[in-house]
């Protein structure tokens, strides 16, 4: 089985995530959506609601495609521990590939045997970022149509 797991902060997961995850899944037989908690990163949801959100995004895909778990530690690790073959990421503008590259690096470091797999956003989610969404919707502006339906709720009660 190909295993591959999508870490981010998710803080809130979005339509685009959703969209790169369903596009992964065409490649992979398992992903893991990996809530990776960075501790110098301040979240607006916490790690619980983070890991809710998640959980119904997951269960809208057939049993077994997709699994949700967090980690404090790097992802590359994480990604051996469970016989992942991939790290997934999505890709908006030249700042997301600068930063991903980094990341690469350090990840080829650690273990060359777990590619990283990138997709890039569709037109429609390629401006739309966890942190816009939260701005949008601190000032009472309707989001539903940028995240996902499962998720409305969740964010609801913050």
């Amino acid at each position: 089985m190909k295993i591959a797991i999508y870490p981010g902060s998710f803080d809130p997961i979005t339509n685009g995530h959703v969209d790169i995850l369903q596009r992964a899944l065409t490649i992979f037989d398992h992903v893991i959506l990996l809530l990776a908690v960075n501790p110098n990163k301040q979240s607006s949801y916490a790690v619980n609601d983070r890991l809710a959100m998640l959980r119904a995004v997951a269960n809208t895909f057939p049993s077994g495609k997709v699994t949700v778990d967090h980690t404090n530690g790097l992802t590359v690790r994480y990604a051996e521990s469970k016989g992942a073959i991939a790290l997934v990421r999505g890709l908006r503008a030249v700042p997301d590939f600068e930063y991903e590259h980094e990341i690469y690096a350090g990840n080829q470091i650690i273990n060359s045997n777990i590619e990283m797999v990138f997709f890039m956003a569709k037109n429609n989610h390629e401006m739309i970022s966890s942190t816009l969404i939260k701005q949008l919707h601190q000032s009472d502006v309707d989001i539903s149509a940028l995240v996902p339906k499962v998720v409305l709720p969740l964010l609801k009660k913050k």
